[in-house]
């Protein structure tokens, strides 16, 4: 297992700008898992994080080493749940959570590895292989432990089953027409207005039907930037808004009820990710905005008592949050069971080529649906990925390769790796040469 701590300079065009990560330099706790035949297939996963603290990311991960290094790949392939249940039943390590924060996004980057050889092994990108599968199987790689209040095993059994009614239908819907996706690439906080309204009209003339505003540093710039994105996309294009956890439940309300006379279709992230309650009065005061969260709830439990207490209209789940795919089909098994959609979040580094995985077996072999259902997609650092998210019309296209979309470029690795990768190292050469220079002129 080999780890790589990769990061970007996205902080210096304010790229992912928001109200509560003002400069984020997008960043990748990456490992690469090896076997032992020369030429067979390696296993890529990640957790995205946004700068100083990826070092304590690509630590955790390591300390997950002894779980895996030295185990059967046939086995770990053929029951991805083996590694799953070893890393989150390591109670020393669990006492950091449990199943939550830095140590649960480590056990989610060694489990998508796992999935990603898994794939790649039986020659199939990531979405066929969970949809193919039998719903028996699917289930076993569930952990039903917290959950069955909500969900029963034999309930979760019922939707697959039923999942698999016009399964071939929907694959090739999948495959003509691709999945619905909106963008957030015009809407980051620190975008001027001309390039927000430059970037959304660029977005419609895509194909995208929807878009996405950062919000809740300032409201008057939150008008002035709602007014401007909805004369540049017109009235029949979505504008859903993200406050990013910025506010107090009270302000969320007030905030978003002021954003109102924009037609915002949600608010996304209005206050603490924990708060479910708190969810719940802002989703009962600003209807009929909807409310969407998700991306920063940090397991399965979490997400069961958001949909319980009937506090979210959209369900937001992250490739990389939580403990990767296994924990992710639990989530994905409970907003069908409540009958929510799921849109997932993207965007950062690699999210959008994993995540896209998830909803198209979602759409295949489960809700059988893509109505209210949409991607986030960003248009950044695809580049660095040997299989990247490709956008057609305003939608990902099925991406066709074998595995999880996960794989790095090695010169991508070699370049930001830090801080001695190519980049990191001229640059802390050139700042050093910076402040040499000030000191001779002083």
């Amino acid at each position: 297992m080999d780890t790589y701590d990769i990061r970007f300079p996205t902080s210096r065009q304010l790229d992912g700008s928001d109200a509560m990560n003002p400069d984020p330099d997008y960043s990748a706790a990456y490992l690469v898992l090896r076997t032992n035949e020369p030429d067979g297939p390696t296993g890529h996963g990640f957790t995205f994080t946004i700068g100083r603290g990826n070092d304590v990311q690509v630590a955790a991960i390591e300390a997950l080493r002894a779980h895996i290094v030295g185990r059967s790949v046939e086995d770990l392939c053929a029951d991805p749940g083996l590694v799953s249940r070893a890393l989150i039943g390591d109670s020393q390590l669990r006492w950091l959570g449990p199943e939550k924060g830095v140590m649960h996004m480590a056990v989610g980057a060694v489990v998508n590895a796992v999935w990603d050889l898994a794939a790649k092994r039986q020659r199939k990108p990531l979405w066929k292989l969970l949809a193919d599968a039998d719903p028996e199987w699917l289930v076993s790689q569930v952990d039903f432990r917290y959950i069955t209040d909500a969900l029963t095993p034999e309930e979760a059994l019922d939707l697959l089953r039923c999942g698999k009614d016009g399964r071939a239908r929907r694959e090739s819907v999948l495959r003509a027409q691709g999945y619905p996706a909106y963008t957030t690439s015009p809407g980051w906080l620190g975008y001027s207005d001309e390039k927000l309204t430059r970037l959304a009209k660029e977005a419609v003339a895509a194909g995208f039907t929807q878009i996405k505003l950062k919000v809740g540093a300032d409201l008057a710039d939150d008008v002035r930037r709602c007014r401007a994105a909805r004369a540049a996309v017109g009235a029949d294009v979505r504008l859903a808004v993200d406050a990013n956890q910025r506010w107090n439940v009270g302000e969320a309300i007030e905030w978003t009820r002021a954003l109102a006379e924009f037609d915002p279709y949600w608010i996304e992230e209005p206050t603490s990710p924990d708060d479910i309650l708190g969810h719940a009065r802002v989703r009962a005061a600003v209807a009929p905005v909807k409310v969407a969260t998700g991306e920063h709830v940090q397991n399965r439990i979490v997400f069961k008592q958001l949909l319980q207490a009937g506090a979210v209209d959209i369900v937001q789940l992250d490739a990389a949050r939580v403990g990767g795919v296994n924990e992710n089909l639990a989530i994905l098994l409970l907003a069908a069971k409540f009958g929510v959609p799921v849109c997932p979040h993207a965007g950062g580094v690699g999210l959008c080529e994993l995540v896209q995985h998830l909803a198209m077996f979602d759409f295949v072999a489960l809700s059988g649906t893509t109505e209210d259902r949409v991607i986030e997609f960003v248009d950044h650092l695809h580049e660095h990925f040997a299989h990247p998210a490709v956008i057609r019309e305003g939608a990902y296209t099925a991406p066709l390769a074998p595995g999880f979309s996960a794989d790095m470029h090695e010169a991508s690795l070699a370049t930001f790796a830090y801080p001695h990768g190519t980049f990191w190292a001229a640059d802390l050469a050139g700042a050093l040469a910076d402040e040499a220079t000030v000191e001779v002129t002083a």
